[in-house]
């Protein structure tokens, strides 16, 4: 297939496609989405070979957020039935962050709800990033806090932060219609002023919420622009309680197709399947980590993922290996540039918190979502499963702020 040569070339050469070839690649068919995987996986390998770095997320602050984010089980007005809780102390979330790193996890997501962190939230995610580094001095810390002021960021990295994540989420067009009380510009800024602090910029997506292909490459494309070196691909979960609760557009074959096109557009940026993936990609997951090369480990901020062994085992299955603490993320060209804040440099990171399936906190970290524009295709194979899909979605009731012994 032309289409395909051509992307695999151009990724192999580190060079971005056109936004037609990028729409191509949303537009292949399902006889063609074996290419497609293939095509993708060639490049994967090319900048990350068979590794797969793993995440773990730990919810500092779960629910009660002020802002309106449709997609978000923790936004303003949620009738979604999850964990609400204030603050945990460092040593609990500590605590909580060992389970990940001795399930493997190289990185922390540390993630808190709300429009963003005041000074004083500020120094509770200083002491916690203390204890979780007195503890494994290796292990790569992310925040993810929403909206930042001036001077927050540089705060977080004096404090031995590695990463800070802030997705954009969808394009700047169709914004406005999934949040009210905060603007792509201010998703924007937040993730500008932690790159500028020297802070590895970890910046995504959620596809699903009924966003046009065009939107899809125009986030994608955007990510790109403002240096993003880790990119949360989230795919919504359509949570009870939420304005896009019946939003199921997704199958795994479209999802695959994102996810191949997020890598073409970003050939050598860490590429990490996040939220929504065990509910839209299914049996299809081993798949995915033949096209992105980063995952979360376990369950996520509102909603459980599958279990931490199932994630080990089916990465050992389909030929990969975990990445280790001591191995760089991103590829050389990129950790000795200096591109990313050092992302992905041994200690340093990238990637970053996309976290929950529609649970992020509308501005803290991603959230979770669906896969993409639906079609027709996928609209049939939706209301066909709704039943099975509903069931699904399972509120985390495990880890962080519960007595509960995590999934990791």
């Amino acid at each position: 297939m032309d289409l395909l040569d051509t992307l695999t070339a151009k990724g192999l050469r580190r060079e971005i496609p056109t936004r037609e070839e990028a729409l191509a690649v949303l537009a292949t068919t399902d006889d063609e989405l074996l290419d497609v995987v293939a095509a993708a996986s060639r490049v994967r390998r090319q900048w990350f070979g068979r590794r797969v770095k793993l995440n773990y997320l730990v919810n500092l602050k779960s629910g009660l957020c002020p802002e309106d984010c449709n997609y978000c089980s923790q936004r303003l007005g949620s009738k979604a039935e999850i964990l609400k809780y204030t603050w945990l102390k460092p040593e609990q979330a500590a605590e909580a962050a060992a389970a990940g790193l001795a399930g493997g996890a190289k990185r922390v997501c540390l993630v808190a709800s709300g429009r963003g962190p005041t000074d004083r939230d500020i120094d509770r995610v200083a002491d916690t990033i203390a204890a979780i580094k007195d503890a494994n001095e290796a292990v790569e810390v992310c925040a993810c806090l929403g909206l930042l002021s001036d001077n927050q960021a540089e705060r977080l990295k004096a404090a031995g932060a590695d990463a800070y994540n802030h997705n954009l989420n969808t394009s700047e067009a169709t914004y406005g219609d999934i949040t009210t009380t905060h603007t792509y510009a201010d998703r924007v800024d937040t993730v500008t002023k932690a790159h500028g602090a020297g802070l590895s910029a970890c910046s995504g997506l959620i596809a699903g919420m009924g966003e046009s292909d065009e939107d899809l490459v125009d986030v994608v494309f955007a990510l790109r622009e403002i240096g993003s070196d880790s990119v949360p691909v989230n795919f919504l979960i359509p949570f009870e309680g939420t304005p896009l609760a019946k939003e199921w557009n997704l199958t795994p074959q479209r999802c695959l197709r994102i996810l191949a096109m997020v890598r073409f557009v970003c050939p050598d940026v860490e590429v990490r399947i996040a939220g929504g993936r065990e509910v839209h990609l299914r049996s299809m997951q081993p798949l995915g980590l033949h096209i992105a090369n980063s995952i979360f480990l376990g369950d996520y901020l509102t909603s459980e993922g599958q279990a931490g062994q199932t994630d080990l085992d089916m990465i050992a299955d389909a030929g990969f290996e975990v990445e280790g603490a001591g191995e760089p993320t991103l590829p050389r060209h990129r950790s000795e540039a200096g591109l990313g804040g050092g992302c992905g440099s041994g200690g340093g990171g990238c990637s970053d918190a996309a976290s929950d399936v529609a649970s992020e906190d509308a501005h803290a970290c991603g959230t979770g979502g669906g896969c993409g524009p639906c079609g027709s295709h996928a609209e049939a194979a939706s209301h066909e499963n709704d039943e099975l899909r509903s069931d699904l979605v399972r509120v985390r009731r495990r880890g962080a702020g519960t007595e509960l012994a995590p999934n990791a």
